[in-house]
């Protein structure tokens, strides 16, 4: 079978080992002449990305680049990042890399030509309306990794510098144009962070398939999405050069990002204030507390998981789907608890105000409040 295609959803992408070669006709089709490559710092000065720089820069593109992004990114690095976008003249951003090099990208594009602070375009109500839709620049998304799924999302996580709360901001036109999904790019991700990545895609069909709201599209992506995980994370963990779950990884970090349209839950809002205040990694928080959640939420998706199991060969319906996750996690080198991954002498009063106002917390299947989140918490130091 080839793993080679075109896809029209839910954007233009090119999907296929080597495809990172059509980025200057990528940018051509997004009507980009002269874009901001724009990705973290641990990326900047990588092979792929010199080689990046070097396919613009043939095609006439230039090579100019923003790379002050921390792992998580701030409205700082963003004000940065928009600053030299409309000093350099730009009139489109690469976004190239993991979750944090997608999302300040794409934040850069959409603030570039807008008036308001950042946080007046948090995901609150009708907030997105408030954007001058004409001036939002175009994206071409480049990923690096395999789990956020950014480079097909309509939103930005974004953490706050001063309050160290990590805010969701959202407009339909954070959409790129056109995504390139090579896996070659993939292939020097270290063991721990095809871990957490991979972790994270799992996350979001898990908790958008555990979602109450309807969207039978977003479900059957869900599933799927769940068992490319499954039968490919271990490999592409154990041979990072192993270029068939490489790319089966990649379309499983998108089918992700792409179902959780219709809700996250109590893993994302969880693990959203645990990495503002601790900068832990996203996906490993997300799989820490992954088992935790299950636990929490049994009541109302036990019929659900065991349905699921049964798709993905699990025996045992939903205690066989709970033993499973903390067998994939222990194989991936996870850390059994919080504790482990790092944070240490929490204010867990703090996490669980912060976790009860994550909008997240919407999609959760059983109704969170103080008392079940905080026990959720303990659970997991």
């Amino acid at each position: 079978m080839s793993l080679t295609a075109n896809w029209s959803y839910p954007t233009a992408i090119r999907f296929g080992a080597g495809r990172i070669s059509e980025l200057a006709d990528a940018c051509a089709a997004a009507g980009i002449k002269k874009p901001l490559l724009v990705t973290d710092k641990g990326l900047s000065y990588l092979p792929i990305t010199q080689s990046t720089l070097d396919l613009m820069d043939a095609a006439g593109l230039g090579r100019a680049m923003f790379s002050d992004v921390d792992p998580n990114p701030t409205e700082v690095n963003a004000e940065a990042g928009i600053k030299m976008f409309r000093e350099g003249g730009h009139d489109g951003v690469i976004a190239f890399g993991g979750g944090s090099g997608l999302d300040l990208g794409k934040l850069v594009a959409f603030m570039s030509g807008q008036s308001r602070p950042i946080w007046d375009f948090e995901d609150i109500g009708d907030w997105w309306t408030r954007a001058d839709p004409n001036g939002i620049a175009p994206i071409v998304a480049v990923p690096t990794t395999a789990g956020t799924g950014s480079e097909v999302g309509r939103a930005s996580v974004i953490t706050n510098s001063e309050t160290h709360e990590k805010k969701i901001i959202f407009h339909p036109k954070f959409l790129p144009e056109v995504v390139i999904c090579d896996p070659e790019l993939t292939v020097g991700m270290p063991p721990m962070i095809t871990a957490g990545t991979g972790m994270d895609a799992f996350a979001h069909c898990l908790e958008a398939f555990c979602s109450p709201h309807y969207h039978p599209m977003s479900q059957g992506m869900a599933l799927e999405g769940m068992r490319l995980v499954k039968e490919y994370l271990p490999r592409a963990f154990n041979d990072g050069t192993d270029i068939e779950a490489r790319a089966h990884m990649m379309s499983a970090a998108a089918m992700g990002a792409t179902a959780f349209q219709k809700g996250l839950g109590a893993i994302h809002a969880m693990s959203h204030p645990i990495g503002a205040v601790h900068h832990t990694h996203h996906g490993t928080t997300n799989a820490v507390v992954m088992q935790a959640v299950l636990k929490l939420n049994r009541p109302e998706v036990e019929e659900r998981l065991t349905q699921a199991a049964a798709y993905l060969g699990i025996k045992g319906g939903f205690d066989g789907f709970y033993d499973f996750v903390g067998a994939l996690n222990a194989s991936l080198g996870i850390p059994a608890n919080l504790t482990e991954l790092g944070v240490t002498d929490p204010d867990v009063d703090a996490l669980v105000a912060s976790a009860l106002t994550d909008p997240s917390c919407g999609g959760n299947p059983v109704e969170l409040t103080k008392e079940n989140v905080t026990a959720l918490f303990n659970a997991c130091l």
